[in-house]
C-alpha cells in the first residue's frame, strides 16, 4: 500500500466529516437562531433519533437546551452562500436582529416544535431533545428524538433521496477549511 498518507490526529475526524452539512434552528421565548453544522448523525430507527454536537459557546445550543426542542434543516447548492454567512458569525453578534433578518432567510413553522424551518431546503427534522447532562456537558453532543420530518418530494420520496435532473436541489457537504462539495451521481 504504497498511496497511504498518515493524518494529523487533530484532522482525523474530517476523514468522517463529509456527510450534509446542516442549518440548525432554534427558537426561545420569543428569539431565534441558525447556524451551520456538520456533525449530525442519524442513531435510532423505531422512534427515530439523532446525534448533534453542538458548542457549548453557540447561541442556538443556548435557545435549544431553553426550548428543549430544535430543528436540522438540509440545505441544497442553491443555498450554498446563505450557508456560509449563518456559519461565520454568532447570533449574538447582531444587537437589534437575528440572522434571519440580516441575510433576508424566509422561513415556515414546524409542525411540532417553536423553532423555524428554512425554506428552500430539501429536508426538514423536527427535535426533541433527550436530556443527557453528562454527554451534553462533557461532549457538546446531543440526543434527539425526531418528533417530525418532511422533505422536498421532487429530491426524496419512497424513503430515498433522487437528485437526478435538480443539480440546484443536491444537499452540500462542509469538508473543512470553508469547502463544500454536493451530493454526486448515483452509482
Amino acid at each position: 500500500m504504497t498511496d497511504i498518507t498518515n493524518i494529523d490526529i487533530a484532522k482525523a475526524t474530517r476523514l468522517l466529516n463529509h456527510g450534509p452539512t446542516t442549518l440548525i434552528t432554534s427558537a426561545y421565548a420569543g428569539k431565534t437562531n441558525i447556524m451551520a453544522a456538520a456533525w449530525v448523525c442519524a442513531l435510532d430507527f423505531n422512534p427515530p433519533k439523532v446525534t448533534v454536537v453542538i458548542d457549548s459557546k453557540t447561541y442556538t445550543r443556548e435557545l435549544m437546551e431553553a426550548a428543549g426542542t430544535f430543528a436540522i434543516n438540509l440545505p441544497c447548492v442553491q443555498q450554498i452562500e446563505m450557508v456560509k454567512q449563518v456559519g461565520s458569525i454568532s447570533g449574538r453578534d447582531l444587537a437589534g436582529t437575528d440572522k434571519f433578518a440580516e441575510y433576508g432567510i424566509e422561513t415556515f413553522a414546524a409542525k411540532a416544535i417553536s423553532a423555524p424551518l428554512v425554506k428552500g431546503c430539501v429536508g426538514w427534522l423536527e427535535c426533541k431533545i433527550i436530556p443527557e447532562p453528562h454527554t451534553q456537558n462533557t461532549y457538546d453532543l446531543f440526543i434527539a428524538e425526531v418528533v417530525a420530518a418532511h422533505a422536498d418530494e421532487r429530491v426524496f420520496s419512497d424513503g430515498r433521496w433522487h437528485f437526478e435532473g435538480h443539480d440546484n436541489l443536491r444537499t452540500i457537504h462542509h469538508i473543512a477549511g470553508g469547502v463544500f462539495y454536493a451530493t454526486g451521481q448515483q452509482c
